[in-house]
């Protein structure tokens, strides 16, 4: 006879719960609540990173920055990008002028599987999108074992 009860277990809500989420997430979710639906979320840096044999490509979205403002950061395999946002928007009408500016910091930190040869890697902007070449440091590789 197969019973339909569940165990109760107090720690289930808590499992639930994502650790790792970031903060930033959680303030993006506020745009859900009617009162801040009016609000825009700030820009995130979105990437893609894809792989070779010699090199790492990274392509990333960074719209409406001046390269002057990107700063890029390579520590082994850790790769960090930033970025000074600067958004000023101004409407008139009859009688009335509205106003907005936003000033702000974008990050983007990703560790890579190998360690980047930093003076080889190379950096182009252009039209809002990033391009990264990172090359791969020699001798710095998985190695494959045979089994024997």
């Amino acid at each position: 006879m197969a019973s339909n009860m569940t165990r109760f277990n107090p720690l289930s809500e808590i499992a639930r719960m994502e650790p790792f989420r970031s903060v930033e997430d959680l303030f993006r979710e506020f745009s859900l609540i009617p009162a801040f639906r009016h609000m825009q979320a700030e820009p995130r840096i979105r990437t893609e990173i894809t792989e070779t044999d010699q090199a790492y490509l990274v392509k990333a979205e960074i719209p409406g920055v001046k390269k002057e403002d990107i700063k890029i950061s390579v520590e082994g395999n850790r790769v960090s990008v930033n970025a000074e946002v600067k958004e000023e928007k101004e409407e008139k009408s009859t009688g009335t002028v509205y106003s907005e500016r936003y000033y702000g910091q974008q990050s983007r930190s990703f560790t890579l599987p190998q360690e980047v040869d930093d003076a080889k890697a190379e950096a182009k902007y252009e039209n809002g999108l990033l391009m990264l070449t990172l090359p791969k440091k020699a001798g710095t590789g998985a190695k494959q074992l045979s089994v024997q």
